[in-house]
C-alpha cells in the first residue's frame, strides 16, 4: 500500500509539473521550477518526491528557460541540479534512461554557463563536433547510439518519442544525427502513431519533425499537431510536446 501511495504521489507531482510547463510555454510568462512541484519551495525544501518528479520529466523540466535562452533562478537551478545528481543511471540502465540523464546533465551545464558546455566544436565521445549544445569533456561524455543503427522506422519513432527532450534547437548529438538522416521514417512513424491513437508517441515524433529538414510536404505537420493536441488534451505530457513543437516551428523566441 505504501508503495502504491508513493507511486500515486509521484504521478501527481509529475502531472502537476508538466501542466505548469505547458502553461508557461503557452503564455510566455515566467516559470519557476522550485515552485512548480508541491513541496519544492527552494533547494532546502526539495524533497525526494520533488527531485524524482523532475527526473521523470527530464531536461524538459527547464524547457521554458532553454527555448527562451533565459537563465533560471538560483533556486530553480539548484532543484534541477539536485535531480540530476540524485538519480544517476545505474550501470545496467537502458539506453533511453542513459540518454535522458545525459540530456539533463548537458542542459544543466549549459544553464550554468559552463564554458565547455557552450563552446561549439568541443569533441564528444564519438569525436564529432557539437553546436550550441557542445560537449563537456570529462563531465558530459556522450553515450553511444549504436542501438539505433538499423532500427526499423517503428522502433526508431518509439525511441525518439521517449527521447523527445533531446529535440531542441542546436541540440546536436548522436541521436539527433540519426533523426536527421531519417526524416521520412519519423514522418511515417508519426502517421502510424496518430492512426493507433498513441497521442504521446505522436506528439514526441511531431516535436522531432519540427526540427528536421526533409520532412515530406504532404505530411501536414501543423494540422497533425493540432489534431494530436485536441485528441490528447487530457494528458499534459502530450500538450508539452506539442507546445514545444509549435514554438520551434514558428520561431517564437527559441
Amino acid at each position: 500500500m505504501e508503495q502504491s501511495g508513493t507511486s500515486t504521489r509521484l504521478a501527481d507531482a509529475v502531472q502537476g509539473l508538466t501542466s505548469e510547463l505547458v502553461s508557461a510555454l503557452r503564455s510566455g510568462g515566467p516559470f519557476g521550477l522550485a515552485g512548480s512541484v508541491p513541496g519544492a519551495g527552494g533547494p532546502e525544501a526539495a524533497d525526494k518526491l520533488t527531485l524524482a518528479a523532475v527526473r521523470v520529466v527530464g531536461a524538459d523540466a527547464v524547457l521554458p528557460n532553454v527555448l527562451r535562452h533565459t537563465p533560471p533562478e538560483p533556486d530553480d537551478l539548484a532543484v534541477f541540479s539536485g535531480a540530476v545528481h540524485a538519480y544517476p543511471p545505474p550501470a545496467d540502465a537502458s539506453p533511453t534512461s542513459t540518454w535522458s540523464h545525459w540530456a539533463m546533465n548537458r542542459t544543466l551545464l549549459r544553464l550554468r554557463g559552463t564554458p565547455d558546455a557552450a563552446r561549439p566544436g568541443t569533441p564528444g565521445h564519438n569525436g564529432s563536433s557539437g553546436h550550441s549544445f557542445g560537449h563537456s569533456s570529462g563531465h558530459d561524455t556522450e553515450p553511444r547510439a549504436a542501438w539505433l543503427d538499423g532500427a526499423s522506422w517503428q522502433s526508431l519513432t518509439h525511441q525518439l518519442a521517449v527521447l523527445a527532450p533531446l529535440a531542441v534547437p542546436g541540440g546536436d548529438c548522436a541521436v539527433t544525427r540519426v533523426a536527421r538522416g531519417r526524416p521520412a521514417d519519423v514522418a511515417r512513424g508519426f502517421v502510424r502513431a496518430v492512426r493507433r491513437r498513441d497521442w504521446l508517441q505522436a506528439a514526441g515524433a511531431g516535436r522531432w519533425l519540427a526540427l528536421l529538414d526533409g520532412v515530406p510536404d504532404t505530411l501536414g505537420l501543423e494540422n497533425g499537431l493540432a489534431f494530436v493536441a485536441q485528441m490528447g488534451s487530457a494528458d499534459p505530457r502530450v500538450l508539452l510536446q506539442v507546445e514545444a513543437a509549435r514554438l520551434m516551428r514558428t520561431g517564437a523566441p527559441v
